[in-house]
């Protein structure tokens, strides 16, 4: 008999239980061990957000290209970020813009119509609302004042029309400008090799522990690997000042603030306070920082204005803010909005398509020394008259024709002008950074 058939048959028998022991094992924990390597810091992070993204659909108007003057119409789509558990949810301008019926696919299939709350064309951000029978889940926010060239980025969004679409990249290079149409650049953007498509659009740009730190706002057409969004810090910093557009609806605070943001700890700083507001009522002083309204914690400037949705003139809230290092409680009580201020509010924005706000003496001071005062501009109606001249959110208003504009008073007697009820073009005066900008606005009352 051969030797090694000799060999095999002297084979020591524990030996051979041994191995075939051992392969058993190895049988039974391979598709573990490979699960837990499969479960990666991407999976994990798209598993944390993707019940805090949206899918916005709708339709709109545009221009015909194959004949001039012609309209058609045309599907949009985008997507949208919970900011906060009772449907408020940031997207971008350009996704909304011009849609009359916006509706919201949630990533359980179901659908929901949306209200348009504010927007912001300047940065293309907007706010809108959709009524759920539960709380929703809302985006983990990160800070984008640490972002580094090189590292791992996710986006999410509804990339043409193929919903939840996850892909993965770097952050190419920060701080890009990037002109998007004629007359309009955004500033300050990231910029990436994740891809980004149509739909895409609002949809968050995630880093590798699933934080939020940019949304989604354009791809380079023609480009591969080139994609862009707006840093998180600034991004929400507009929504709060949207948001505030429905704070004012019920409740005024005479606040303004800002975010300080850093990789340790972002926090809300006042930095002027109306003069005869609720805040100036209680106490408040620019330099105070807000750490918890009504017992949420405030980070950001978001957080301060999500605390105050739903309140109503009259209501107190006890505050804690850090003042020269030590912890203040201050009794808050709303203000409630004039019934005659909300009048003239809603009728400026059927008239001339913009919201207003007094703007505190303080900060208009800061602006400029030339005027004696100006409305702030809260909301631009996407297919209003203000809007088809330029008016961003954020302008101040001086002046309308040949009166000024430093008290809602003001315009209500505008509205009630010869000039307005004649339907004649209205010239307007705003500040925009430090410099004047004039313009006819067409009247126009809304009809739908």
């Amino acid at each position: 008999m051969p030797d090694h058939a000799f060999c095999f048959r002297r084979f020591p028998i524990r030996l051979l239980i041994a191995l075939q022991a051992t392969t058993l094992l190895f049988a039974v924990v391979t598709p573990t061990f490979a699960s837990s390597l499969r479960r990666s810091a991407i999976v994990h992070a798209v598993e944390q957000a993707k019940a805090s993204v949206v899918n916005i659909h709708g339709r709109k108007t545009v221009a015909a290209e194959e004949e001039a003057g012609a309209l058609k119409q045309v599907n949009g789509m985008g997507t949208g970020i919970v900011i906060d558990s009772r449907g408020y949810i940031v997207t971008n301008f350009h996704v909304v813009d011009g849609v009359k019926r916006v509706q919201v696919s949630m990533a359980d299939g179901s659908t929901i119509v949306a209200r348009v709350v504010a927007n912001d064309p300047a940065t293309d951000l907007a706010v809108i609302k959709i009524e759920t029978p539960a709380p929703m889940q809302t985006m983990t926010i990160g800070t984008s004042s640490d972002l580094m060239t090189g590292e791992e980025v996710i986006a999410i969004g509804n990339a043409y029309g193929y919903e939840h679409t996850v892909t993965r990249g770097i952050i190419s290079a920060l701080h890009r400008t990037v002109e998007v149409g004629e007359g309009q650049e955004y500033a300050d953007l990231i910029q990436t090799d994740a891809s980004i498509n149509p739909g895409n659009s609002g949809g968050p740009l995630l880093n590798i522990d699933g934080d939020m730190i940019g949304i989604n706002v354009a791809v380079r057409v023609g480009a591969q690997g080139i994609g862009f969004a707006v840093p998180i810090d600034r991004a929400l910093d507009v929504a709060a000042q949207l948001l505030d557009v429905e704070v004012r609806k019920t409740a005024m605070h005479g606040i303004d603030g800002k975010t300080l943001a850093s990789p340790q700890k972002s926090e809300f700083m006042i930095t002027a306070v109306a003069a005869g507001s609720a805040a100036d009522n209680a106490g408040l002083l620019p330099g105070d920082v807000v750490l918890e309204v009504a017992g949420e914690t405030v980070h950001r400037s978001l957080d301060f204005e999500r605390a105050m949705v739903d309140k109503r003139g009259g209501d107190e809230l006890l505050l804690a803010v850090r003042r020269g290092g030590e912890e203040v409680k201050v009794s808050l009580v709303l203000d409630q909005p004039s019934v005659d201020e909300r009048s003239v509010s809603e009728l400026a924005w059927d008239v001339f398509g913009i919201r207003l706000t007094p703007t505190a003496s303080g900060t208009f001071r800061r602006i400029s020394t030339r005027y004696r005062g100006g409305l702030k501009v809260i909301g631009v109606r996407p297919d209003g008259p203000a809007a088809r001249q330029g008016i961003r959110y954020g302008d101040i208003l001086v002046g309308m024709h040949k009166w000024e504009t430093v008290s809602m008073d003001n315009v209500a007697f505008i509205l009630e002008s010869d000039i307005v009820r004649a339907n004649e073009p209205v010239k307007f005066y705003v500040l925009r950074g430090g410099e004047t900008l004039f313009g006819h606005l067409q009247v126009s009352m809304r009809t739908e």
